[in-house]
């Protein structure tokens, strides 16, 4: 016979003679050698193997099948190592099948297969496995050992035989084997144990496969535990509420779970429901009274019922028709706002001729922050006698808020418009949604959709929030939605508002302001009775501390003012009677801003601009220089799209009229650098068209700027100036920095009725509809611009001062230009 030299995972086997066995495939199963274990024989081919076996006295291979899928499987569908076995007792079934009781012999491998039919026979070879021990293996076999007592602890169902086989087995390999054949785990698993030769290498394996197994039966049984002390609890749970139950019906105190049924049912008695809430209301309180005492939701429910309860369903407070009264209140608590304190008379004085037929106005205040926005919501509460509430909408995400959850979910809770209508405790207060422009949307949907059925009069009065699954009435609270920026906010929404804007305060505003409200307030929080603060000091906070739309840092400086006073009053130091200009540095420090923009002298290449942003009107410098290169053009001061096309612009513009211009430059031997300084402030827009042009004009021609011009205006490629937006802001910054003429598009002059009377008498505002308009003006006259023909059959320019002229049906064809 051959014989051969193999190596198995790393391990020699001896040299040892191959001979020939019957051979049967297993499924699922893997036999170890040393383990006696029953084997139910029942394939025709199995069985022939069997017989030939006993007829001739031999041992029997087993190899489990790679598949149990398959039944009647061919050589590759079996794994190449196997096991040889004895037969012991044999045990014919009534189904034709035999139980033989097999006893593993030694670890075999398959060298080739002699025949295949009637049954298979196979040479294999007999895998020795070395018997050299060492300390560390007996140290491993002490370590396996005791895993497996506490694993045959933890499991309960370890047969005693085996357990009493691996507590007094000596050698290492058939330690091993035999925990192995008492472990759950995958054939692979068990084949890839039975594959290793080194019992050292199948020790640690086991090592490692107890480990794993302990900690999963402990963590069964700890769920096991857990759950029998909560079945244990809800039974005793279960018993004292039945018996809390039978004793209170017979003391007549019962009526459903805990006796809640009865008393919310008197609640629901006493209110004024819609007949849809009421059957709503109704049908949850049957389920209630239904319930076992023990069901969970119980409080589900209840909570439910206690929504329905505490939100006002008809209960209102009476409007104040006095219009004078009205008017005095509001006058009282804001300085100026003509406009919204209009509108609000008028709403009062249609609810007092059309109280039933006229729908709630949808109010949305609009202007930079520290105008009173929040705070005259606050007044027109008060004026008309009505409760206020306010929602912060700023960084909502997720459309529940507003509609709220379902009650299928955990803690489910109603959105933040029905939260606030059971704090307001009216069906008619005054609602306040602030920051609607700071509203974002995520994947859990888009809250500014879901107030479009809120803010629309057409809808409110069936608002459906998720949680309350009824219809709730919207149409009588005065909804009042603020914003520093409508851009943000959705086209649909904005559709529905009715926008009032809010312009900043002019410098005379803001010392009114300042004298009748905001110096009374800090003196009285602060209890400084005797302080005096000058008119001239509130000019100088005005002038040199502040630089904003609205008043709130002029309060902050205030506050700051009367800390610093208060705090030499507590110190017992000599009081302080009064704050002048020249004190003032004392208690601020040096001035935080410059009053008034403008340069020092008349500069080539550097015009002034304003902006319009959501902190109200601001002033935007430009520079323009030209360098020798190659026809380039460079922007900087992250400017946006729409500022680099109106600079591409105004550079074509100039290219394309430079002989009228004066312009000697030859652009292809040129490079221009354009830049907007404060850098780390984004820009863009169309409105500073005239601003870029005059600018790169200046620096083409060498003829200075006037310093004391601003400019806005959008300008197009033949020269003409578009109208543009935000035109009060813009007049206001010009005017706060200081500037004296004012470049504002003709087409503009509808806009100037709303700018205050004051700032037009101390701006010229010059009308222009052309760019040349614009040089004339801007650019200082020392040499006399040739204007081009287009530009010559539209007329001068409109100078604008000190009054709004009517705005004619047809512009004039001419205007002298007068300061």
């Amino acid at each position: 016979m051959a014989t051969a030299r193999r190596r198995t995972r790393g391990t020699t086997t001896r040299r040892s003679v191959m001979q020939s066995y019957p051979l049967v495939p297993l499924r699922e199963t893997v036999l170890f050698p040393h383990v006696l274990t029953p084997l139910l024989v029942g394939r025709e081919r199995s069985m022939r193997a069997l017989e030939d076996a006993l007829d001739h006295d031999q041992m029997i291979v087993v190899v489990a099948q790679r598949s149990a899928d398959h039944n009647d499987p061919a050589p590759d569908d079996l794994y190449e190592t196997g096991t040889l076995i004895e037969i012991g007792r044999l045990l014919h079934m009534p189904d034709g099948a035999t139980s033989i009781l097999a006893q593993g012999v030694q670890r075999v491998k398959i060298d080739s297969y002699e025949q295949t039919d009637p049954f298979f026979r196979v040479r294999v070879m007999p895998i020795v496995e070395p018997r050299r021990s060492t300390l560390a293996t007996e140290a491993l076999m002490r370590a396996v050992r005791t895993l497996f007592e506490r694993y045959a602890q933890l499991s309960g169902q370890m047969p005693e035989e085996i357990y009493s086989s691996v507590i007094g087995s000596t050698e290492p390999g058939m330690q091993a084997d035999l925990i192995a054949s008492t472990l759950r785990l995958t054939l692979p698993e068990l084949q890839d144990l039975l594959e290793a030769v080194a019992p050292a290498d199948r020790l640690q394996r086991v090592h490692a496969i107890l480990e794993k197994e302990i900690s999963v039966t402990e963590l069964e049984h700890q769920i096991q535990d857990r759950v029998h002390q909560e079945m244990d609890k809800s039974q005793k749970e279960y018993f004292l509420r039945e018996q809390i139950r039978v004793i209170q019906n017979e003391l007549g105190e019962g009526g459903g779970p805990l006796g809640d049924v009865k008393e919310l049912r008197e609640k629901l008695a006493k209110l004024e429901l819609p007949e849809e809430v009421r059957l709503k209301a109704a049908k949850e309180l049957e389920r209630l009274a239904q319930m076992p005492s023990a069901s969970p939701e119980i409080g589900i429910v209840r909570t439910y019922l206690d929504w329905i309860i505490d939100l006002p369903w008809s209960k209102t407070t009476e409007d104040n028709f006095d219009l004078n009264a009205v008017e005095q209140v509001l006058n009282a608590n804001h300085f100026g706002l003509p406009k919204v304190k209009e509108r609000i008379i008028e709403h009062i004085a249609v609810r007092k001729l059309a109280s039933d037929t006229m729908r709630t106005p949808i109010l949305c205040f609009v202007g930079p922050p520290g105008t009173g926005k929040t705070s005259l919501g606050k007044s027109i509460a008060e004026a008309l006698g009505r409760s206020f509430v306010r929602v912060s909408l700023g960084g909502i995400r997720d459309e529940a808020e507003i509609r709220g959850h379902r009650r299928t979910y955990i803690g489910a809770m109603p959105g933040r418009i029905i939260q606030t209508m059971r704090r307001a405790g009216t069906v008619n207060p005054i609602f306040m949604l602030d920051e609607i422009d700071k509203i974002g949307a995520d994947y859990r949907g888009d809250p500014s959709a879901a107030l479009l059925e809120v803010l629309d009069p057409e809808q409110n009065h069936a608002f459906s929030d998720h949680y309350l699954d009824v219809p709730y009435n919207l149409s009588r609270v005065l909804f009042i939605t603020t914003a520093n920026w409508l851009d943000p906010v959705p086209w649909a929404l904005q559709d529905r508002l009715e926008v009032i804007r809010f312009s900043g305060y002019t410098e005379s505003e803001k010392l009114k302001i300042a004298r009748t409200f905001l110096v009374p307030k800090q003196l009285k929080e602060h209890g400084l009775k005797q302080l005096r603060i000058t008119d001239l000091a509130l000019r100088s906070l005005v002038r040199e501390y502040t630089y904003e739309s609205g008043v709130r840092n002029l309060d902050r400086e205030l506050a700051n003012i009367c800390r610093k006073v208060a705090r030499r009053v507590a110190e017992d130091k000599p009081p302080v009677s009064q704050v002048t200009p020249l004190t003032i540095g004392k208690y601020l420090g040096p001035p935080k801003f410059d009053y008034g923009v403008m340069e020092e002298q008349d500069e080539i290449g550097v015009a002034m601009g304003v902006a319009w942003t959501s902190g109200g009107g601001d002033t935007m410098p430009l520079e323009v220089i030209i360098m020798d290169g190659k026809g380039g053009m460079q922007l900087t001061g992250q400017v946006g799209e729409q500022l680099q096309e109106s600079a591409q612009a105004a550079l074509s513009y100039s290219r394309a009229h430079a002989r009228e211009l004066g312009i000697t430059a030859n652009f292809d031997r040129i490079d221009i650098h354009i830049h907007f300084p404060e850098m780390a402030v984004a820009k863009d827009g169309p409105s500073a068209g005239v601003t870029v042009a005059t600018a790169l004009i200046s620096a083409l021609t060498r003829r200075p700027v006037r310093r004391d011009v601003t400019m806005t205006g959008e300008m197009t490629l033949r020269g003409r100036v578009l109208p543009i937006g935000g035109v009060k802001e813009k007049t206001l910054a010009a005017h706060r920095a200081g500037l004296k003429t004012f470049i504002l598009p003709y087409k503009n002059r509808k806009d100037l009725v709303d700018v205050p009377k004051n700032v037009q008498r101390d701006l010229s505002i010059v009308l222009v509809k052309t760019i040349a308009d614009v040089l004339s003006v801007a650019l200082v006259a020392e040499k006399p611009v040739t204007r081009p023909a287009a530009n010559l059959r539209r007329g001068r320019s409109v100078r604008h001062q000190h009054s709004v002229p009517k705005a004619p049906e047809q512009p004039p064809a001419s205007a002298p230009a007068a300061h």
